[in-house]
Parts: structure tokens; C-alpha cells; sequence
């Protein structure tokens, strides 16, 4: 064969791409892994305690790239068979568990499976998170047009990082150079050539939306239905802080009575009183009569308790009459000593499942365990119309 009358590249660009590809194709696996098991990492208290740009380690198993490696059972063969093998044959298989490997507290010498800490920034994990969460039934109400954080490649530059080289547009600048130096069968590309896709932030259409954040703050409330309180909020304000920009957050702590606090108050205080959740309701449906106009706003009240209530048929009636002005009432209860066992709901609970549980306005889940805040973000926030169901 005879000397190749074009070359592709001069220098070694090519090959960062390829070490920028392989490193992606590894990130990738990694996140996968991750999102298998979003229930366990998001309800982790250093990551919900974590400041946005802070690192969080997060303990995944040892992923390898593949590779050619010696038999580890140091077994003799050839690299043909013996012969006379049809479909079906049993070839060989895995030797069983030797001694030595160690299971439950016995000891043992064999190795383990390897994990590590892969690093990641809150933001990152909620990218993961957030990616197939939105605001259900969203309305076209007080449009405003507000700066994305999506970019859109429309432009060509001369200069550029290697990801955003255009190949096509690179390759036609060094045939048109070539051509008009007297060698249009020569593809050697000069840095002259090389093309790069550019990109500019765009704005993008956002409906008016304000999300009622309200907690049950009374004595019953121990120290695990506060943490997933904060744990559920938490997720909740970055999930809307990151895809709903101009969505509007209202706290309310209630216990006999209703306040409208700050966010710093929201998460910090404490729990003591009684419980009468419909002090919240009818501090929220004030809030909205005095500031948002529901032809205006699309509305989403959620509120968490233990689900002992004093008058849980004045808070069904006060739903009922939220419902018709709201796009979605969101009410989550935490599973106690006392309600957990049976995972069924207490009686604020129950009552809202006799009385809305053909409305996929009004959702309802349970949470019992940690784990279970995951699914209750996906049953509250999917973009169609939910039905009312148990988490």
C-alpha cells in the first residue's frame, strides 16, 4: 500500500479528547451507581447539614474499566478447546466460596470487595436528584421571562476548549486552505483551521409558583420526625431553587398555633405544645387571599406531621377548601412507634384518605424509615397528575 495522501491532526489534541471521553464514560457508570441508591445518599445528615459548594463523599463500590487479566484459579489450559462442545455445554464454573474468605464475624484472609469515596458538590447530587422531578400541574399564570442556566450552541469561534471542537467545520476549513495552496488532496490541519462551537445563555418563559412550606413543631414530634422535616424541606428548596428559580417559598411552623417564619427559623426550631394543624391551613389561605392571587399564582401547600392532630375534620374542611384554589396539596406523615408497625397512617392521615383518595389533587404518602424521603420527592413532584397513594 502506498503513503496516505491526507493527515487528520498534526498534534496531540485528538488524543486528550479521547483520555476527556474515557474519563466521562467512567464519571457516567459512577453517577448510575449513584442514582441506584438515591433513598440512601440524600437521606445522609452530613449531606442535608453540607453548604451548597462544600464536597460530599459519597462510599460507592470499586468500579474497574475492563482489562485482560491472569486466571485468578491459576487452572491450565489452551487457548482452543477440547472439541465435541455443542450449545448448551457447561463449560466451567466459578469455584464456590473458599475457606478463609470470612462471613459475618468470623475472621478471614481472603480480600473483600473494594470501596471507595467518590466526590461530589451538593449541586452535583441534586442534578442527579432533580432530573426527573418538576412541579406538577403547572399552570400558564404570571409568565416571566428569566435568565436559563441551559446554553445553547449557535455560534462558530476561532478559538475554543478541545470538548466544543466542531470535526466537520475544522475538516472543511483545512480542504478550503489545503485547496488554495495547491493541495486539495492533502488534509493536513493547521490550528488556523480548527473551528469551535460557541454558546450564550438564553431566557427562558417561568410561571409565577409559591410552594407553602409548613411543619408540624409540636411536643409529639421527636427527634426523628424533625430530621426528616429538615431532610424532606431540604431537598424540596434545592430541587426549586435549582429548576424553579422564581418560585416564591413561604414557611409556617404550627403547633396549637401558626407563625410565618424565615428559613433559618423554619429548620432550627425546636418542638414543643400541642398539635392543631388547621392553625397552619388558615394562616396559609390568609397568606394567599392577602399576596397571591390564585388566577395569578400556581399554588402548592405542603405540610409534614406525626399525624396527631387536635380536629382532623377541621383541617379535611379547610383542604377542601384550598383545593379549588391550589394545583396540588401535598401532606406528608411520619411513621411513629405507634403508627409505624401496622405502616398505616394516624388519624390526620386516615382522615384525608377517606376523604380525598378519588382527588390525584390532594397527595398523601407515609414516610417511616429515612430512605423512604427519595420516593415521597418523586411522589409529590411528578409531572403528571399523581394519584393518591402510600409511599
Amino acid at each position: 500500500m502506498g503513503t496516505p495522501l491526507y493527515s487528520l491532526s498534526n498534534d496531540k489534541w485528538d488524543m486528550h479528547r479521547r483520555a476527556d471521553r474515557d474519563r466521562q464514560r467512567h464519571n457516567d457508570k459512577i453517577k448510575e451507581v449513584i442514582k441506584k441508591n438515591l433513598g440512601d445518599i440524600i437521606s445522609q445528615q452530613d449531606i442535608i447539614t453540607a453548604d451548597r459548594g462544600k464536597i460530599v463523599k459519597v462510599p460507592v463500590r470499586g468500579l474497574e474499566l475492563p482489562r485482560i487479566r491472569f486466571d485468578p484459579y491459576d487452572k491450565e489450559r489452551v487457548g482452543q478447546g477440547g472439541g465435541g462442545s455443542k450449545k448448551g455445554d457447561i463449560l466451567g464454573r466459578a469455584p464456590s466460596q473458599k475457606e478463609g474468605q470470612g462471613t459475618g464475624k468470623k475472621a478471614g484472609q481472603q480480600p473483600g470487595v473494594d470501596y471507595y469515596e467518590a466526590e461530589f458538590t451538593v449541586d452535583e447530587i441534586a442534578q442527579m436528584v432533580f432530573e426527573d422531578l418538576h412541579l406538577p400541574n403547572l399552570e400558564d399564570k404570571g409568565v416571566k421571562q428569566i435568565l436559563s442556566e441551559s446554553a445553547v450552541f449557535n455560534t462558530i469561534a476561532r478559538r475554543g476548549i478541545a470538548a466544543n471542537l466542531d470535526r466537520k467545520r475544522t475538516l472543511l476549513e483545512a480542504y478550503r486552505r489545503n485547496s488554495r495552496e495547491g493541495n486539495p488532496n492533502k488534509w493536513e490541519i493547521h490550528n488556523e483551521d480548527k473551528r469551535f462551537k460557541n454558546y450564550e445563555l438564553v431566557t427562558e418563559p417561568q410561571r409565577n409558583a409559591v410552594v407553602f412550606a409548613m411543619r408540624d413543631v409540636s411536643g409529639s414530634m421527636g427527634e426523628f420526625e424533625a430530621y426528616i422535616c429538615r431532610s424532606f424541606y431540604f431537598w424540596m428548596l434545592q430541587f426549586l431553587r435549582t429548576k424553579y428559580t422564581n418560585t416564591e417559598i413561604v414557611f409556617i411552623t404550627c403547633h396549637t398555633e401558626a407563625k410565618e417564619v424565615d428559613e433559618h427559623q423554619f429548620f432550627s426550631l425546636g418542638d414543643s405544645g400541642g398539635t392543631r394543624m388547621s392553625s397552619a391551613y388558615k394562616m396559609a389561605l390568609d397568606i394567599i387571599d392577602k399576596r397571591y392571587n390564585p388566577r395569578e399564582w400556581n399554588i402548592y401547600p405542603f405540610l409534614f406531621s406525626d399525624g396527631y392532630n387536635w380536629g382532623d375534620s377541621e383541617c379535611v374542611d379547610l383542604v377542601r377548601k384550598m383545593r379549588d384554589m391550589c394545583n396540588l396539596i401535598g401532606y406528608g406523615e411520619i411513621g411513629t412507634d405507634g403508627w409505624q408497625s401496622s405502616y398505616g397512617f394516624a388519624p390526620l392521615g386516615q382522615a384525608y384518605e377517606e376523604a380525598f383518595s378519588k382527588d390525584p389533587r390532594v397527595v398523601v404518602v407515609k414516610i417511616n424509615e429515612k430512605e423512604d424521603v427519595w420516593p415521597a420527592l418523586k411522589k409529590f413532584f411528578s409531572k403528571g397528575h399523581p394519584e393518591v397513594a402510600k409511599v
